[in-house]
């Protein structure tokens, strides 16, 4: 066993859980009477979101990289580019509500409206969903389905 390999597969997981939760912890303050403080710990949590999610792609580049099974494991698993995918898809789905959060944040009034809270929780819902997909992949890829 390569002690390099088990330490970025240790830090890869507590960065993908971490994201898990960040992203459960947005789901949970996005709510109807969203303001002030809540709202202000909302764009900490939200930035937050994005560093990790950074920090799960240089790990996980390294683990491509300078992992045991190699890249040629990586590059010829279907599982590995579904969990790629649907990561990729994640990202994208996260753009709009940070975008909302930072206008929010901006406009400090007093409340947000329940509207574009409900339209924000959509794109958080499709999130969460395509978050669940990377775990699927991941366990496929774990047990060698899709090499």
């Amino acid at each position: 066993m390569d002690i390099v390999d088990l330490l970025l597969a240790i830090l890869h997981h507590i960065l993908v859980f971490s994201l898990a939760g960040i992203l459960a912890a947005e789901w949970v303050l996005v709510r109807p009477g969203l303001s002030g403080q809540s709202l202000q710990l909302l764009g900490r949590i939200d930035g937050a979101y994005g560093g990790i999610a950074m920090a799960v792609i240089v790990v996980g580049i390294c683990r491509v990289v300078f992992g045991l099974k190699g890249w040629e494991y990586y590059v010829s698993n279907h599982a590995f580019w579904g969990k790629m995918a649907a990561f990729v898809i994640v990202g994208l789905l996260s753009i709009r509500p940070t975008m909302r959060i930072l206008a929010w944040r901006r406009a400090d009034d007093a409340a947000v409206p329940d509207a574009e809270i409900a339209a924000v929780r959509t794109w958080l819902r499709a999130e969460i969903g395509f978050f669940g997909l990377i775990l699927v992949f991941a366990a496929m890829m774990a047990r060698g389905i899709g090499y």
